[in-house]
């Protein structure tokens, strides 16, 4: 009896400390609410800085306005 009494304390501890560690890890998500035309100037700049290609620049504005609207 007394070893069924060890062995559920035992378990139960087990599993509440196994439970603290699954507490999320403290990461922040933040959500970003920008606008479409915040984003399509920050895609031009990208286009113009040279960091994405003509396609890249039309397809992803494309997707963007119909996003949106």
């Amino acid at each position: 009896m007394k070893f069924l009494r060890i062995f559920t304390v035992f378990i139960l501890l087990t599993l509440g400390v196994g439970f603290i560690g699954c507490g999320g890890g403290g990461a922040d998500i933040k959500a970003t609410n920008t606008t479409v035309g915040q984003e399509l100037m920050d895609l031009e700049k990208a286009y113009k800085d040279g960091i994405i290609t003509e396609k890249e620049y039309n397809n992803t504005k494309e997707k963007i306005l119909k996003r949106k609207y």
